[in-house]
């Protein structure tokens, strides 16, 4: 498959359904190494009016599933879903939730420089598995250094509004157009396949492009 097709991905680094969801689309692509697609990522909140600095997860939880009972059940959930994507997701060390306002602008500076898809995966990791707060500046900055951006750079914008304005219009955006929750995938601006999809779905989705006839010149 020479010809990219572009796969599109509505989601937030502090959703765990997002962190399964991309755990069996890349179990996909490592199975069909010459796969299509052309990956970009779209910013959507959450909590679009969570507090700059955040609040704590446990009161977070209750209060958005109804009380500890709802919220331990939603979440057993998701373990048993991240546990059959191959996932260990660290609950207790996740302290806080964030507001993602600025991960998602990290993401969009991410994609100018081509690494994207590395700092989502970075973002996914240090929230999930390494309990750190990812709407923390500072960490930010940190995780941008690992996957190789430069620091100063970083550091300038994140001192700035730079792209803020513009990641809640794209955020809004994908609202108006009918999205309600993430992860969502877009494939060639035209099949919406909503949730965390598994590896053997995003298999067969590949099958189907491998053996679409050719277009006619």
């Amino acid at each position: 498959m020479s010809d990219q097709i572009q796969l599109d991905i509505i989601s937030d680094p502090i959703c765990p359904w997002c962190y399964i969801g991309k755990a069996g689309l890349d179990a996909a692509l490592a199975k069909n190494p010459d796969h299509p697609f052309r990956i970009e990522w779209h910013p959507f909140q959450l909590n679009p009016d969570m507090a700059e600095g955040g609040m704590d997860r446990r009161e977070y939880l209750e209060t958005k599933f109804g009380g500890k009972e709802n919220a331990v059940k939603v979440y057993g959930r998701i373990a048993d879903a991240a546990k059959a994507a191959g996932l260990k997701i660290n609950f207790e060390g996740i302290e806080k939730t964030p507001n993602t306002i600025n991960a998602h602008r990290l993401i969009h500076w991410a994609g100018l420089e081509g690494r994207q898809t590395v700092i989502v995966s970075k973002l996914f990791q240090a929230y999930f598995v390494d309990g750190r707060d990812i709407g923390d500046v500072d960490v930010l900055i940190d995780i941008a250094v690992e996957a190789e951006m430069d620091r100063d750079m970083v550091t300038r914008l994140f001192a700035s509004d730079s792209d803020r304005a513009d990641i809640a219009q794209r955020d809004l955006n994908s609202r108006k157009k009918g999205v309600t929750g993430v992860p969502t995938f877009v494939v060639a601006n035209q099949h919406v396949l909503p949730g965390a999809q598994p590896a053997d779905l995003w298999e067969r989705v590949l099958d189907e492009l491998r053996n679409q006839p050719a277009p006619q010149a």
